[in-house]
């Protein structure tokens, strides 16, 4: 997939007149990419217009327009961007209670070395950077990873005959979300565009 080029970002105002459109559009697409694996974990299955929009909100949110800040989004963006043969995953902690959300967080040390993409049973670790400022004895709440698959999984993806699934092998949480049949669809357009 191609990464987010400067010619593609629009500056503030003609962001502006677009941004109700677009952003539903957006929307609507990240509907069947997105999965909930349990209770408190959820994530969405990232690619050029997903990432495109978030490039195009924090430049509204924060009214960047110094040519370097824009600059620098992109490139922080585009690792978002899944390369050939990779799926791009954001995984998010979702525990509204701070008390809760903090224990957990804690406890799940370690989570963003324990997502897997599962196709046809076999594993394909979603790894990621560690974020600034991370520490081992406790996660984030949100996660930016990517997993390389085979050219077998891609095959039987972009086929449509995978049985794909959202896996977390963690000590202290162990969870399996089977992808809908649309989510796959999503994967495969991914996988060949």
């Amino acid at each position: 997939m191609r990464a987010i080029e400067r010619s593609e970002i629009l500056g503030l105002g003609d962001y502006e007149m677009v941004r109700p459109h677009f952003r539903a559009r957006v929307i609507a697409e990240k509907k069947p990419r997105r999965v909930e694996i349990g209770e408190h974990l959820a994530a969405v299955f990232e690619n050029r217009d997903t990432v495109l929009l978030q490039i195009q909100e924090m430049l509204r949110t924060e009214r960047i327009t110094a040519e370097p800040a824009v600059l620098h989004e992109i490139s922080t963006y585009n690792e978002l961007v899944p390369a050939a043969g990779e799926l791009s995953v954001t995984l998010f902690v979702q525990i509204p209670e701070r008390e809760l959300r903090d224990r957990l967080l804690v406890e799940w040390a370690g989570l963003e070395d324990a997502l897997a993409v599962e196709v046809d049973g076999v594993a394909f670790a979603a790894r990621g950077p560690r974020p600034a400022g991370w520490i081992a004895e406790r996660t984030t709440a949100v996660h930016y990873l990517k997993a390389t698959l085979s050219a077998e999984a891609v095959a039987a993806i972009v086929a449509g005959t995978a049985k794909v699934a959202l896996v977390v092998a963690h000590p202290r949480v162990a969870l399996r979300a089977e992808l809908a049949r649309a989510t796959v669809k999503a994967l495969a357009e991914d996988l060949t565009g």
